[in-house]
């Protein structure tokens, strides 16, 4: 975050608050409309689009969210910096990689945070009868990848560099239904995803034929070292999947992002509606998700918008 600190910027008493909020539209103006870039249809980040959409809707305020479908993270993220969007949802390390402009983008792109909505479970799933057990066991084999410009795919391919298998794996840029279909047939050994837990299509799948969801936690570390530490470890529950015990994993947080010319009330308006329904827009994301402020803030390299700022200063006090 340029400029203060966030912990200064959200720590301004209420009297700033105040003022700032002076200037929220209420119910008056005309209707502001926010395309907001989700991803492929079926998937987590268009069920939360959609929500949002309809939690909006229902609010008496002068502001509609249009979802739009799409690849998702890094298509995402570029959509913001062309202005064929002005919302965006995104995994934490692409949109690390956006503000400081490296690996996907040639150069920084202009985004600002308003909140850490969720964190995504990086899922690496094969057949329980088959002979891959651990991540370096994938060299030489056809690896369902995540699709182009998706987060997935960001995630994959570096516990793919991570692990240093003898071979590379042959990586298929396939979305999470092709994925499904691919694993089922066979036509690949191995399919990453990172999502809410339980994903439903995994859930149908696993139901299907037994899976093994492989040990992730060990590439924590690495991957924190190398890129961002934006990745933790977190645990795939027992009685998920069918799982008999917990899977140690890598844990991926989402961000909802906006173009920094998007008004400020516009942002404290839609935050509102944001933590007011979050049990309703995380319903059909993940389970047992919370949406905190103070875990909402940690958005790392990626700096608040100042109408977030303003917001959360109200909710600190």
């Amino acid at each position: 975050m340029t400029g203060p600190s966030r912990r200064a910027v959200l720590g301004a008493g209420i009297g700033a608050v105040a003022a700032s909020l002076g200037g929220c539209s209420g119910n008056s103006g005309p209707v502001r409309r926010l395309r907001l870039a989700t991803g492929p249809e079926g998937g987590p980040y268009n069920a939360f689009g959609k929500a949002l959409a309809l939690a909006v809707g229902a609010s008496d305020l002068p502001l509609e969210i249009i979802p739009v479908s799409t690849a998702a993270s890094v298509n995402n993220l570029r959509s913001l910096d062309e202005g064929s969007a002005e919302l965006a949802l995104a995994m934490a390390d692409a949109a690390e990689d956006a503000v400081l402009g490296r690996e996907s983008f040639t150069g920084p792109v202009a985004v600002t945070a308003l909140a850490r909505v969720y964190v995504n479970y990086t899922h690496l799933a094969v057949p329980a009868d088959g002979p891959v057990r651990a991540v370096t066991d994938l060299a030489g084999r056809p690896v369902a990848a995540g699709a182009t410009g998706s987060g997935v795919r960001v995630v994959a391919q570096r516990v793919l560099r991570a692990a240093g298998p003898a071979a590379p794996a042959d990586e298929r840029p396939l979305d999470l239904a092709a994925s499904v279909a691919a694993l089922r047939e066979g036509s690949v050994d191995a399919l990453f995803w990172s999502g809410g837990v339980p994903t439903p299509a995994l859930s149908a799948l696993a139901a299907e034929r037994p899976l093994r969801f492989l040990p992730l936690d060990a590439y924590v570390a690495p991957l924190r070292a190398r890129h961002a530490p934006v990745y933790t470890a977190v645990t795939l529950p027992a009685g998920v999947y069918g799982l008999d015990e917990p899977v140690g994993t890598i844990g991926v947080g989402n961000y909802l992002l906006a173009r920094t010319d998007v008004e400020e009330h516009v942002v404290r308006d839609l935050l509102r509606v944001v933590f007011d329904q979050w049990r309703d827009l995380l319903r059909e994301v993940t389970a047992g998700a919370r949406l905190e402020p103070r875990f909402a803030i940690s958005t790392g390299r990626v700096p608040l918008h100042p109408g977030a700022a303003a917001y959360y200063r109200s909710v600190y006090g």
